[in-house]
């Protein structure tokens, strides 16, 4: 029995030392591929969160190919375990509208007239992120500028691709504007709001609605480092900021591809530009190009491309990035020149950053009003990430919230 017992233990610690020797070398192989630029501030605490996010990745690929559950699953089981419980100046309820799930947080004290309301979409890259993942930052929102703020709970992909997410958006924020009065919420005063992938469907829904006479009209978009477009991963910020925490240039081409297909088969094509036709592109070029990008943010080594023609196979597969249902970039002026009072936040150390800036320019060109808050020290996800502890907080992402505030407090 002895024996058995220590041929059990010995078993088991070699396993646990295999298990951790091979977290260990994936987060080693990780970081090799990784860059924290000298600009941003307090670049320990971004490899602590890096390192988080990695090591959960890791285990739930290890756990996926043992067939205990997929990858996807265990890292959204481990990103929403977290509950904050009863705030003492919120209302906070969790509700449908029109079978999507919302969470609704009301201010507690009086008011003497209707508030705010803002419709918020989480990031995560339509494939994470949920109501829990973004609790914080809703709350704070609420608490901040005295609003009544609904967060939506879209459907994510790969389960559900494209358009599932957008029109569960779009069927939430629908609802919501037929019942403000329910609410308290002022009709005037309605924003739609969204980080990353958020920005990508709040921008999505807002330009949908600029022509709908039977709801009231947004009064503003808020859209924090949105994923606007998916023509091309070799802009200037997809160039200088390709292994910059925490969101790579390969994962943001394969997380769209998720979005759209449920798959990633043509990664390598979208990374290379070889997935939309040259006459296509130059159609669009008018709207995405590095011409449209200020010469301040090409300085830190952008090269130049060469277009690359693709095959009608692939285009085939891909051909839905030219909605912009989808892309948002590409819609049409008629459409832009409709659109509400708007408030653009990029990162210079983001992959998303021009994406934001082409939008910035085509609002202005076409005469929306556009606050616009860069933050120079700033990288993808900062200020959902510094919401999550004192210890891992960051200045640049207490900026940027305050600017949404302040934002929020001038409607």
């Amino acid at each position: 029995m002895a024996v058995v017992l220590t041929l059990l233990v010995l078993f088991l610690a070699g396993f646990v030392a295999g298990f951790i020797l091979l977290v260990m070398g994936a987060i080693n192989f990780d970081f090799s591929n990784s860059e924290i630029p000298p600009g941003v501030n307090q670049p320990a605490k971004l490899r602590i969160i890096h390192i988080i996010l990695i090591s959960t990745a890791v285990v739930g690929r290890i756990l996926e190919n043992i067939g205990i559950c997929t990858q996807v699953s265990f890292v959204r089981y481990m990103q929403g375990r977290k509950t904050l419980g009863v705030d003492p100046k919120l209302f906070i309820k969790d509700l449908w509208f029109e079978k999507v799930p919302v969470r609704i947080y009301q201010p507690k004290a009086p008011s003497a007239s209707q508030r705010r309301g803002v419709v918020f979409f989480h990031g995560g890259g339509w494939v994470f992120g949920s109501i829990e993942t973004h609790e914080k930052l809703c709350r704070s929102i609420a608490r901040e500028s005295d609003s009544v703020v609904v967060s939506v709970g879209y459907r994510l992909a790969p389960e559900h691709k494209y358009p599932a997410a957008y029109d569960d958006c779009l069927n939430a924020t629908q609802h919501f504007l037929h019942h403000l009065e329910h609410y308290g919420v002022d009709p005037a005063r309605v924003t739609v709001c969204g980080d990353s992938a958020g920005g990508n469907l709040a921008a999505a829904v807002s330009q949908t609605l600029v022509g709908r006479s039977d709801l009231p009209k947004l009064r503003a978009q808020i859209l924090l480092y949105p994923a606007l477009q998916a023509l091309d991963f070799n802009l200037p910020s997809y160039q200088q900021n390709r292994g910059v925490p925490l969101l790579f240039r390969e994962r943001a081409a394969f997380y769209v591809l998720q979005y759209l297909n449920g798959n990633a088969t043509n990664l390598e094509e979208v990374l290379e530009g070889s997935h939309i036709p040259i006459d296509i592109k130059l159609n669009y070029q008018k709207w995405v190009s590095p011409d449209n990008i200020p010469a301040k943010f090409k300085l830190r080594g952008y090269k130049p491309r060469v277009l690359l023609d693709c095959t009608t196979e692939v285009f085939e597969k891909v051909k839905r990035f030219c909605e912009p249902n989808l892309c948002p970039l590409l819609v049409e002026d008629s459409v832009i020149q409709q659109l509400p009072e708007s408030f653009i936040l990029t990162c210079e150390y983001d992959v998303l950053r021009d994406d934001g800036l082409l939008y910035k320019k085509r609002l202005e060109d076409n005469g929306v009003r556009v606050t616009w808050c860069h933050l120079e020290d700033g990288f993808h996800g900062i200020i959902n990430s510094s919401l999550h502890g004192d210890w891992l907080s960051f200045p640049a992402g207490k900026r940027g919230l305050d600017n949404v505030i302040n934002f929020l407090k001038s409607l």
